[in-house]
């Protein structure tokens, strides 16, 4: 029972060594290789503490030390405001690709547009078979009333002439 125990303490103990090594690694991007000691992890967490010195950039400070002034960064020039302006006016002016629009295709359709379309042929026999029935009725019309309309006529002339 006792090395039941034991076992589960040292299971216990590596898995809280790989907890503690993927921690380190998420929080320093850095993996620390199996089967070094913990102080030659250490000595290679200086070095690269060192390495990161070398990369020092000065902005804003101005150092008196000649060793210094190499890392110090040249002043930054602004870039001219009017000449981003310009570019930006002229990005957002595209070349205009058709010249002539045709404000038909530019107008929203009606949802039942395509329904008129499919309807427009029969509409024309349609309309061409009721102006012809117009055009007989009025005939027919004009047949049974030419005599009241020959009076009508005179009258209106009668009427002209009496006035003139």
């Amino acid at each position: 029972m006792e090395k039941n125990i034991g076992s589960l303490q040292e299971q216990a103990l590596k898995r809280k060594e790989r907890l503690k090594a993927l921690r380190d690694k998420q929080l320093h991007g850095q993996e620390p290789e199996d089967g070094e000691p913990k102080h030659k992890q250490a000595a290679l967490e200086e070095d690269s503490m060192e390495e990161r010195h070398r990369d020092l950039k000065l902005r804003n400070y101005i150092p008196e030390d000649e060793g210094l002034k190499e890392r110090q960064v040249p002043k930054a020039k602004p870039a001219s405001v009017e000449d981003k302006v310009k570019d930006q006016l002229q990005a957002a002016n595209p070349e205009p690709i058709i010249e002539e629009v045709d404000l038909a295709n530019l107008a929203p359709r009606k949802p039942d547009w395509d329904l008129k379309r499919d309807v427009a042929k029969k509409l024309e026999k349609l309309s061409r078979r009721t102006q012809r029935a117009i055009a007989e009725l009025i005939r027919d019309r004009l047949r049974g009333s030419e005599e009241e309309l020959a009076a009508a006529v005179g009258a209106v002339q009668e009427d002209q002439r009496d006035s003139d």
